[in-house]
C-alpha cells in the first residue's frame, strides 16, 4: 500500500529569547522536512540555520532516494564550509547550526541529524526517539554549554554541529512509511519544555498535524519557553 503526507510546521521565538536563530522547511512535493536550530550564545545562528534551510529547500529530486540523500548531504558539506569560512572572516568562534530532516520514500522513510534537533516516531500510541543527540552529557552543577547557558539536570555541550568541524557528519535512520505513522521534528526547544510523556499525550489525540502543531506550541508557550521552539509534523495516511 502506498500512502501519501500531511504536513504542518511553525517555529516561534519563545518567551524569553529576543530573536528566532530556528529555522524549518516544509516540502512535501520533494518529501523533504526540516528543522535547524542556529546555536545560541554565538555568532549569526539566525543566519546558519537560515542558510541551511534554503539549501536543502533549492534541492531537486529524482527518482533515485539514494541520489537525493548525497545531494542533501552534499548540500550541508558546502554549508558548512561556507559557515566555517564566514566565522574566520568575521573573526567569531563559531557560526552553527544543529539539524534534523526527513526524507520520504514509497516504501520507507530515512531521518538525518547533526546536533541535538530530535526526529521521534508514532505508532499506535507509542512515540519513539529516532536520533541520539550529538551532546555531551555534563552533570548537574555544570550550567553551560556550547549553545551559551542553560539550566537544568543533564545541559551538555554538543559534539556536532553544522559548521563546528571542518568534515561533516551526518547521522541517518530508517524508519517504515505506513499509514497511521506521524513523525515530529523539533528543536530542543520543545523537549526542554514537554517530557516524552507530554508529546506521547498530546500525539494520541485524533487531530490533523495543524491542530497537532497548535496544541504542541500552546503548551510549550505555556511554560518557561526559554528557547526558540520549532517543529514539524508529518504524518502518513493510505493513498
Amino acid at each position: 500500500m502506498t500512502t501519501r503526507c500531511r504536513s504542518a510546521g511553525r517555529t516561534e521565538t519563545g518567551n524569553v529569547r529576543s530573536r528566532n536563530e530556528d529555522a524549518i522547511l516544509v516540502r512535501e512535493d520533494l518529501g523533504l522536512w526540516a528543522v535547524a536550530d542556529g546555536l545560541g550564545g554565538h555568532c549569526a545562528g539566525d543566519y546558519a540555520s537560515a542558510l541551511i534551510v534554503e539549501r536543502l529547500g533549492a534541492l531537486k529530486r529524482n527518482d533515485d532516494v539514494f541520489d537525493f540523500i548525497a545531494a542533501i548531504e552534499d548540500g550541508l558539506q558546502q554549508v558548512n564550509t561556507e559557515l566555517r569560512e564566514a566565522a574566520a572572516t568575521r573573526r567569531a568562534d563559531l557560526i552553527g547550526s544543529t539539524v534534523a530532516l526527513l526524507v520520504h520514500a514509497p516504501q520507507f522513510v530515512l531521518c538525518g541529524w547533526v546536533g541535538d534537533s530530535r526526529v521521534y516516531v508514532q505508532e499506535n500510541g507509542a512515540l519513539t526517539q529516532l536520533t541520539r543527540d550529538h551532546a555531551e552529557v555534563r552533570p548537574i552543577d555544570v550550567m553551560h554549554s556550547g549553545r551559551g547557558a542553560q539550566a537544568g539536570a543533564g545541559a551538555g555541550a554538543l559534539t556536532r554541529a553544522v559548521g563546528a568541524h571542518e568534515t561533516l557528519y551526518v547521522d541517518w535512520a530508517v524508519a517504515a512509511s505506513r499509514a497511521g505513522m506521524q513523525f515530529l521534528l523539533c528543536s530542543d526547544g520543545v523537549n526542554k519544555e514537554l517530557s516524552d510523556g507530554e508529546l506521547t499525550a498530546t500525539f494520541r489525540q485524533p487531530r490533523s498535524p495543524d491542530l497537532q502543531i497548535e496544541c504542541l506550541f500552546e503548551l510549550a508557550l505555556a511554560r518557561h519557553a526559554r528557547d526558540n521552539i520549532s517543529a514539524v509534523i508529518v504524518r502518513f495516511e493510505a493513498s
